[in-house]
């Protein structure tokens, strides 16, 4: 089966994003249970796609610019 022509996604695991957004664990399990982060279920675990956590990333930073606590509708 060939992937050409499709586009590559890359997914990290829960404590993948927490290490990347020095979050615990529990929060990242709590923003993904609350949409505020998407997320792919596989099997019994979770997979997060990484531009979805560059954008929460980008999101939190341009709230913190602006001395506002972070909204994610």
């Amino acid at each position: 089966m060939s992937t050409e022509g499709r586009p590559q996604h890359h997914f990290l695991t829960i404590a993948e994003v927490a290490y990347m957004t020095r979050l615990s664990k529990a929060t990242v399990y709590r923003l993904v249970q609350a949409g505020q982060i998407p997320a792919v279920r596989f099997g019994r675990s979770y997979r997060v796609p990484e531009a979805a956590v560059d954008e929460y990333i980008a999101r939190a930073a341009l709230d913190t610019r602006s001395h506002r606590a972070p909204r994610f509708d």
